[in-house]
């Protein structure tokens, strides 16, 4: 939950607030499809933190796959939005002879 700091009612301010806020945290929005957000963020002319990439994370003897770009919002949280693109084989790491 993001919570205004100026928002009546209960607090959950832990520490003083300083900007930007989010710093360490960001958020993962899985999505369908990724295309049409960044369309929008592009057309509005918002700041990418990182562009669009397509990434595998290694899950075993699978790697499972995303399409992600991240923004930041005004109070500097990050936004990763994600779409997944499943899962194949492990590539196999060869590593140089070190000898």
């Amino acid at each position: 939950m993001l919570e205004e700091t100026m928002a009546p009612g209960r607090h959950w301010t832990t520490a003083p607030l300083e900007q930007p806020f989010g710093r360490g945290i960001n958020f993962q929005i899985t999505v369908n499809d990724v295309k049409p957000i960044l369309a929008a963020l592009l057309s509005a002319q918002w700041p990418l933190f990182l562009g669009l990439e397509e990434i595998w994370y290694r899950a075993g003897s699978s790697e499972v796959g995303s399409q992600q770009f991240l923004v930041q919002d005004p109070d500097g949280y990050l936004v990763r939005f994600s779409q997944g693109l499943g899962l194949r084989p492990a590539i196999k790491a060869v590593f140089p002879d070190r000898g």
